[in-house]
């Protein structure tokens, strides 16, 4: 969690579903006969190839599936590259928005490793629509099992919020709706920041887990008093932090059976658009919270005016409201 911001320089807006995520890419046409064929070859060729990439042209893409940053793991794989290269590429598509530049659809860290030293990413190139890079993220990393439970919460719950429905979900996670559910009900639950400050915790399996959001669900507790409890095992291992907040939580409750908590209501989506009819962002409700979500691309600057104008906007509603009612 040390490195948190490790990730800042490869942050760039990504790929949440919506529109683009309902549009598929075409695949090329070819022509028949010799030409066709010919055609075919030289794309075939141009997918199985691996380049290699300046690791600051590659930028973040799909969805987070890790919640921490692991100081260990990382300086682990540095050492690894260091002494035996890369040994396995990482797959990118290419950047719509910017000419030259790749998305990842997976391979994060190895990324983060040749970029700290100073190595080209050898990479494989494919063009993937938004459903196809989520896809092959999830199943690469359902491949390595390397993600814990909570990190496929997480990535579930992400899918879920950017729109994808539950067999793409169970597709790109290589599993079956009841353990979707499972991971929904875990990631519903506890609030994402609390999730964070615990960590991968990959000794926790899915029962603990679930055990661990009965508890949250049946106490009225606010987000911070969770991470404020975590704060003092901020140097433990992500397993210590999950064992120490479960334990203090049992003991506020009397460590007695805790009913499941109730379902989170559904949220409900509106699309806002410009006026020229292309998507400007959503509306999402859910409960007693309403967020709006703006397409920095697409707004071109009317997000930061609203971020600096919105209290005004609201005490001139105020007023208005509070004239009519006289």
């Amino acid at each position: 969690m040390a490195r948190k911001n490790l990730l800042g320089g490869l942050i760039a807006d990504s790929a949440s579903g919506g529109d683009d995520a309902e549009k598929p890419a075409r695949a090329p046409r070819y022509s028949k006969g010799a030409i066709g064929a010919v055609s075919q070859s030289i794309a075939d060729l141009k997918n199985r190839a691996i380049l290699e990439i300046d690791p600051f042209q590659i930028s973040e893409g799909g969805l987070r599936d890790r919640v921490e940053h692991d100081e260990d793991a990382h300086a682990q794989l540095m050492q690894s590259i260091r002494e035996h290269g890369q040994q396995v590429p990482i797959l990118v598509r290419p950047d719509p928005e910017t000419e030259g530049r790749y998305r990842i659809v997976y391979g994060r860290r190895r990324v983060l490793a040749l970029r700290d030293l100073g190595q080209p990413v050898k990479a494989m190139v494919r063009d993937l629509d938004d459903r196809e890079a989520i896809l092959a993220q999830g199943q690469e990393n359902s491949a390595r099992r390397d993600l814990s439970f909570v990190e496929k919460a997480n990535f579930a719950r992400q899918m879920r919020d950017a729109g994808y429905d539950r067999k793409v979900i169970c597709d790109a996670l290589s599993t079956d709706k009841t353990l979707i559910s499972r991971l929904l009900q875990v990631a519903d639950t506890l609030p994402v920041e609390l999730i964070e400050h615990i960590g991968a915790a990959p000794g926790i399996g899915r029962d603990r887990w679930l055990a661990l959001a009965a508890l949250w669900g049946a106490q009225d507790l606010d987000t911070q008093d969770g991470i404020a409890m975590l704060a003092v095992q901020a140097n433990a291992r992500s397993d210590a932090r999950f064992e120490g907040l479960f334990g203090w939580l049992e003991k506020r409750g009397g460590a007695k059976p805790v009913p499941s908590p109730a379902p989170r209501p559904v949220p409900q989506k509106r699309a806002l658009t410009r006026a020229d009819g292309k998507t400007l962002g959503q509306v999402i409700r859910r409960g007693d919270t309403l967020r709006i979500e703006l397409s920095r691309k697409a707004a071109g600057g009317f997000d930061d005016w609203l971020a600096e104008n919105i209290e005004e906007i609201h005490r001139d509603w105020l007023a208005k409201r509070d004239e009519q009612g006289r």
